[in-house]
């Protein structure tokens, strides 16, 4: 194939068993209070004593500084995102509401920071294969325009439904694909040979409940894929690198190009549409929400909104960054 080497049938398979797994964990984490608890505070303690020390040391391809940094840093997003979901009193405070727009700038940072520092490297380092070069910066600088255009933030609220759920409706698909093609574009330039199921199948993992089991809730749902799968590949790192079922980059200059390419533009485009909104319809990015215009914007916020007594749901022409109805 073009972006990888030979995918046999039973690495098509696991990477279906991945796929399910990390959705149905999602499910599981996001409804059940207990269940995120255990996931993402019990069992990376167990890990971080009796299993990381060895399995992701120096040497072995999860053994770098930014898996250790990216896996406490998903960790954290999953625990502010519950202590937002599960104590009211947060959910109404405006400076707690720019955590998830705060980490997961961090998150996106911390990538673009690995992008520009591949970009000299060649060869074989920290146990994975490295092919640095130009596409390496043009997807560091599609990072920093993902930072650049999370928008939003002061209309997070939170679900009146038993899941509780992190909703933030003005981070819409398209921003959502943007970033997709992103991060993608980011393991397959920085751990090529992990692209096949940390690039391709987690990303579908957290993007397919957003559009069709819980919308609005994309960044609580990337928050605890991204925990579990690395939580799962730095205890099994051979998993993505030397098991029956890994998957080899080609390696492949063009290949590095045509991803980072379209994770460049469409990052661009998103940009320049934002600008467009914000000056157009006269919006502070810093301080308003820019698509409360969209359809999927109001539906997926009127979904969510607290119920009032005498008028039931709140409409779309309900004010959007009204806390009083928003908060919980």
């Amino acid at each position: 194939m073009f972006l990888f080497d030979s995918i046999p049938w039973h690495s098509w398979v696991m990477w279906c068993v991945v796929l399910v797994a990390l959705i149905a964990l999602n499910e599981v984490t996001r409804r059940w209070k207990w269940a995120g608890l255990g996931f993402f505070v019990a069992l990376p303690l167990v890990l971080t004593v009796f299993v990381w020390p060895t399995t992701a040391a120096a040497g072995s391809s999860t053994g770098t500084w930014f898996h250790w940094v990216k896996v406490y840093s998903a960790l954290a997003g999953c625990l502010g995102f519950m202590a937002l979901r599960y104590v009211p009193r947060l959910s109404r405070n405006k400076w707690m509401l720019m955590f998830p727009a705060l980490i997961l700038a961090i998150n996106i940072g911390e990538a673009v920071a690995r992008d520009f520092q591949v970009a000299g490297l060649q060869g074989l380092h920290d146990g994975v294969f490295m092919v640095g070069g130009a596409w390496n910066y043009m997807n560091g600088i599609a990072g920093i325009l993902n930072i650049l255009t999370i928008c939003g933030w002061a209309g997070i609220i939170v679900s009146r439904d038993r899941s509780k759920d992190m909703i933030w409706p003005d981070m819409l698909w398209f921003w959502i694909i943007a970033y997709d093609l992103w991060n993608f574009a980011y393991v397959y330039n920085c751990v090529g040979d992990h692209a096949f199921y940390a690039g391709a199948a987690l990303l579908i993992s957290c993007t397919i409940p957003a559009f069709f089991l819980k919308k609005g809730a994309w960044l609580q749902h990337r928050a605890h894929t991204l925990a579990l799968w690395m939580m799962f590949t730095m205890a099994f790192p051979t998993f993505v690198s030397s098991s029956p079922f890994a998957v080899d980059s080609s390696h492949d200059p063009t290949a590095l190009f045509v991803v980072s390419a379209l994770s460049l533009a469409a990052n661009v485009a998103v940009a320049v549409y934002q600008v467009r909104v914000i000056v157009t319809r006269r919006r502070n990015p810093l301080r308003d929400e820019l698509f409360t215009h969209l359809r999927p914007y109001r539906e997926v916020r009127d979904a969510n909104v607290a119920l009032d007594a005498t008028t039931g749901p709140a409409t779309a022409s309900s004010t959007p960054t009204d806390r009083s109805v928003a908060a919980v």
